[in-house]
C-alpha cells in the first residue's frame, strides 16, 4: 500500500511540477523567440546597410569614371586658352621670334600637365630596341647607331607611370652590307 501512497503523492506533484516544467519551458522559448526575433532584425539591418554601401560604391565609381579626368582636363583647358590666344595673333615678321617663343612655352606648358599626371616620354633614339616599348616599322643600314638600335623615331613612346600606354613607332638600324 506503501507503493501506492507514494505513486498517488507523485501523481498529486506531477501537476505542480508539469505547470512548472511548462512554464520554465514557456519562458525559455520566450527568451529563445526573443533571441531569435534580435538576431534576424540585426541580420535584416546589417543586410539593408550592405546593399547600400553597395549601391553607394557603384554610385562612386560610376562618378569616378564619368568625371575622373576632370582635374587633367580642367588643366589643359589652360593650355587650350593660350593657344586660341596664339590663333588669334595676327603674324607679321616683327613679332614672328615672339610667337614662336610663345608656343614653344604652351607646348613646354602642355609637357608639364601631362608629367604632373603620370606621364612621361620614353627615350627612344639611340636605345636598343625593345619589343615592349618600340613599334619597328622598318630597318634601315646605317652607321650612326649600332644595329638593334633605335636610329629613327616617327612617334615617341609614353608610359603613364609605369605602363607604357603608347609604343613608338620607330626605325631600327641594322648593319650596312658591303657590295
Amino acid at each position: 500500500m506503501s507503493d501506492e501512497n507514494s505513486q498517488q503523492q507523485n501523481s498529486d506533484a506531477n501537476p505542480e511540477e508539469k505547470q512548472t516544467q511548462q512554464q520554465t519551458t514557456n519562458s525559455e522559448n520566450s527568451e529563445l523567440q526573443a533571441l531569435a526575433d534580435k538576431f534576424k532584425n540585426d541580420y535584416l539591418y546589417l543586410r539593408a546597410e550592405f546593399d547600400n554601401y553597395k549601391r553607394n560604391m557603384i554610385k562612386e565609381r560610376s562618378e569616378l569614371v564619368k568625371y575622373g579626368n576632370e582635374r587633367l582636363l580642367v588643366e589643359i583647358l589652360n593650355v587650350v586658352d593660350n593657344f586660341e590666344r596664339a590663333l588669334e595673333t595676327k603674324l607679321s615678321a616683327d613679332n614672328l621670334a615672339i610667337y614662336s617663343k610663345g608656343i614653344e612655352m604652351t607646348y613646354q606648358e602642355l609637357k608639364n600637365v601631362l608629367v604632373r599626371f603620370g606621364l612621361s616620354e620614353i627615350p627612344a633614339h639611340g636605345q636598343p630596341f625593345d619589343p615592349n616599348i618600340h613599334e619597328a616599322l622598318s630597318s634601315e643600314e646605317t652607321e650612326a647607331v649600332k644595329a638593334g638600335h633605335i636610329h629613327r623615331v616617327f612617334k615617341k613612346p609614353y608610359k603613364l607611370h609605369d605602363k607604357v600606354i603608347r609604343p613608338g613607332q620607330v626605325v631600327v638600324a641594322r648593319e650596312k652590307t658591303s657590295n
